[in-house]
């Protein structure tokens, strides 16, 4: 069964109280995203592989650490996870980007693929998923089975916001998949939105309604 790791990193926690609050406008919204994914981006590449060489220092010789060739992708799911991907390539600048669209179904309110675009040797890379909300799950289990298919083997989901529905949901059509949050939230409500939550994610970082 996949693991649920909640970041509780006081940097984290006090951005994300920024995010959560109904006055941060659409600018301030969009950096404080960025802030986070960056912040989680260091916490979930805490396992990467390290192997040593030898470099020359303006002193001596030096035996150092570097990351083991481990290839990373991060995919947004569209269009709210765009927000979370530059914080992320600002720490990790040689990741790839793959991108996965989805919308819903009016009459089965069922995730439908629509875009699919992804790094040719997604076999070989460690596929970061990312979105902002994890409510219900649907979009996010639509999206790791659009990779899964396509041959994706080491995927992980990286969330701000999650409620526990979502997370139960992820492990019983996942099991395989780990899920990395900055909070666990209380619950949905009856419209599906996460409780406290912060709202319509994409509303907020690109300023529609």
């Amino acid at each position: 069964m996949g693991k649920v790791y909640v970041f509780d990193h006081p940097l984290i926690q006090h951005k994300l109280t920024y995010i959560r609050k109904t006055e941060t406008g659409t600018k301030e919204f969009r950096e404080l995203v960025d802030e986070v994914a960056a912040l989680m981006a260091f916490e979930i590449t805490r396992d990467l592989p390290l192997e040593e060489v030898t470099i020359q220092t303006p002193v001596s010789e030096a035996t150092s650490q570097v990351i083991s060739g481990k290839k990373i992708a991060i995919i947004p799911i569209l269009r709210a996870g765009l927000g979370m991907v530059d914080g992320i390539l600002d720490l990790i600048p040689a990741a790839k980007v793959g991108h996965v669209g989805l919308y819903r179904d009016p009459e089965t309110l069922k995730p439908v693929e629509y875009y699919v675009k992804l790094p040719s040797d997604v076999q070989e890379r460690e596929m970061i998923v990312v979105d902002p909300m994890l409510a219900t799950g649907g979009s996010a289990i639509e999206a790791i089975h659009s990779l899964k298919k396509r041959g994706a083997k080491q995927i992980r989901l990286m969330c701000l916001v999650g409620a526990p529905e979502g997370v139960e949901e992820i492990h019983a059509a996942h099991p395989d998949v780990d899920i990395y949050l900055a909070a666990m939230d209380e619950k949905l409500n009856e419209k599906g939105y996460i409780v406290p939550g912060l709202g319509d994610a994409g509303d907020r970082l690109f300023g529609t309604k």
